[in-house]
């Protein structure tokens, strides 16, 4: 299926086996494995019975769906996942993410809530964080998880000791909005109105000074300003009487506050029009397949005891997502071929259908593709469709020859007849049979015309029947010694030219060959190239966010009067100027290099194309 819009109800992802152990759900990973289209994610997190699950079945768009419960019980276990269509992205899946409730005393394991945490860090590129009350110290507090970030995930396998990597943090990190239940407090500060994006800037200010109770404080509220380049905050007033809260999942919109329903709808209305598609390093965005494989990345280090890294996690799903588009896109070229291709049909035909057939194709692949940098993997779909698209002109030559033969066969049957019974075999048999191969000849022609291998099998059966010419002209004691030598060489000449004609026939289609290839080199260049900068775009756009967040760090550092930390800041910054220039100044060569190497492997297959075609 392109998206999971035939989810009835969310299925668990990731859950504890037997052993208390992480693992993803095999029913969830098939269901990711058939989303082939971008993945908009979107997790909530937060202290166990919160309300989160009420959130997430509102983005659903239905009343029930994920547990809501009604006791002080956590309802959700791990991490539980529903597809649905995006109802603003067209050609994007909205994948729900309701993870199992933080703080829960009684399941005795504080590192198990660290990794879903992390969990839903890594796999969302929004994060929604619920809690209840007010944004203060306690609340943040609570959220310690987020300090525990750089401890539990690694960008890179290697970091020097001195290397800053919160702006590479803050490129792959989603972005975080806070939703704030059972607010009842006035967005005011020193009796001026606020909104409920400046209550929250307000509540992550840092403090002057370097004492240890300063240290603690900031720490959380850095990390969150930090980490998530894009921070957003919604505030709801209790949805219902407390009797009524214990029936949520029954209660009509009627039957809601009408202020916490007009919350809910803003709520719902930002994360459709600005939760991005899911990316990883270098601005990819990622499908559910891919989804579904990260998910098994991260969970596998996790469970043999490692940190999840984000570049080791992006050269093992490159692996996994490369191999299978390749064998993904090679099966729909094949299929498209054999469904369109009525063989036999005249070169110019099939290959139209070919250059339709390989531009999907190659569409397939670079949907399900991943960081193939070098286009390794683009370069063998190139070699193999090359070999599929040989394999389909020799069929095709093949069924052209066996019409052929057929025609030749029926209309050159009076001919054979004449032979077998010795007709020619008399004075005047020469002439006769020599008109009589031209009008057959004729026939021939006129009935296969439009087949590929018309001349070469009419060359093949020409040739056959030289000896038995030359044994009608010596038979033929009508001719004189002058004329009988005019058709010796006549019979030389017309062999030599129908030979020709067949030459001509085959270098027609190696000139068509070489057209193939010299387009479909072209094509593979297009498409990649339109990739990459797409990709790049999006990175350039990850990268200006990145900076902007940074920019408003320091200026915000400036204003407390932290110049030190400030100075840092903009040491961070002025990297990360130089790397985006050096990224756009890199643009051309990178061009450049792909052009080559996928002009390298054309040249490798081409030889070894024509060879085989047209030995």
């Amino acid at each position: 299926m392109a998206c999971g819009g035939c989810m009835s109800a969310p299925v668990c992802l990731i859950e504890n086996d037997e052993n208390g152990k992480l693992r993803v759900r095999k029913e969830a990973k098939v269901i990711l494995d058939g989303i082939n289209e971008p993945v908009v994610v979107v997790s909530v997190v937060g202290l166990y019975r919160t309300g989160k699950s009420y959130l997430m079945n509102r983005l659903a768009g239905q009343q029930s769906g994920f547990a809501l419960g009604s006791t002080i019980e956590s309802k959700t276990k791990g991490i539980w996942m529903w597809c649905v269509s995006h109802p603003y992205k067209e050609g994007h899946t909205l994948v729900l993410l309701d993870t199992e409730g933080l703080g829960d005393v009684r399941k005795g394991d504080e590192k198990h809530d660290t990794w879903i945490f992390c969990l839903a860090v890594l796999l969302s590129s929004t994060l929604v964080y619920n809690s209840l009350g007010v944004i203060d110290n306690t609340a943040l507090e609570k959220l310690h998880y987020v300090t525990e970030l750089t401890e539990n995930i690694r960008m890179k396998a290697e970091v020097s000791q001195y290397e800053d990597e919160s702006a590479d943090f803050m490129r792959v990190f989603p972005s975080f909005v806070w939703a704030v239940r059972d607010f009842t407090l006035e967005l005011k500060i020193e009796n001026e109105q606020i909104t409920s994006d400046e209550y929250l800037e307000s509540a992550l200010r840092l403090k002057s000074g370097c004492s240890p109770q300063t240290e603690q404080y900031n720490l959380p509220r850095r990390c969150l300003r930090h980490f998530f380049a894009v921070r957003k905050c919604f505030v709801f007033p209790r949805p219902a009487s407390p009797q009524n809260m214990r029936r949520m999942e029954q209660l009509t919109e009627k039957e809601l506050d009408s202020e916490f329903l007009e919350q809910a709808n803003t709520f719902c209305h930002y994360i459709f029009v600005s939760a991005d598609p899911k990316t990883v390093n270098g601005g990819r965005t990622i499908t559910g397949t891919a989804l579904g494989n990260l998910a098994e990345v991260y969970v596998e280090a996790i469970r043999s005891g490692k940190v999840p890294c984000l570049e080791n996690a992006v050269v093992s799903l490159a692996k996994i997502q490369n191999v299978r588009a390749v064998e993904k896109a090679l099966q729909f070229y094949i299929t498209e071929m054999f469904s369109m291709a009525q063989l036999p049909m005249c070169p110019e035909e099939l290959s139209n259908i070919h250059k339709i057939v390989e531009r999907k194709a190659v569409e397939v692949f670079i949907t399900m593709s991943f960081n193939d940098n070098d286009q390794i993997y683009q370069q063998e779909l190139m070699g193999k469709m090359f070999d599929e698209y040989q394999q389909m002109c020799q069929q095709n030559q093949e069924e052209s020859v066996k019409q052929c033969e057929a025609v030749l066969r029926e209309v050159f049957d009076t001919l054979e007849k004449g032979v077998f019974n010795g007709s020619y075999l008399r004075p005047g048999g020469y002439r006769q049979y020599r008109d009589t191969l031209r009008q057959l000849t004729h026939d021939y022609r006129a009935r296969t015309h439009s087949q590929i291998m018309s001349e070469e099998v009419l060359s093949k059966f020409l040739k056959e029947k030289k000896d038995i010419g030359n044994m009608i002209l010596q038979a033929d004691q009508s001719l004189n010694a002058a004329e009988h030598e005019k058709e010796v060489q006549r019979l030389k000449n017309e062999i030599l030219e129908q030979r020709q004609r067949g030459l001509e026939e085959q270098n027609r289609l190696q000139e068509q060959t070489f057209k193939d290839m010299q387009r479909s080199h072209q094509e593979h260049v297009n498409q990649i190239i339109h990739q990459m900068e797409r990709e790049q775009e999006r990175m350039r756009r990850d990268n200006e966010r990145v900076l902007e967040a940074k920019l408003r760090e320091k200026d915000a550092l400036l204003q407390k009067g932290l110049q030190e930390q400030a100075s840092q800041m903009q040491r961070q910054i002025d990297r990360l100027r130089s790397e985006m220039h050096n990224e756009e100044k890199s643009k051309p060569s990178t061009f450049e290099r792909i052009a080559d190497g996928i002009s390298a492997t054309a040249e490798l297959i081409l030889p070894g194309f024509v060879m085989k075609w047209f030995k």
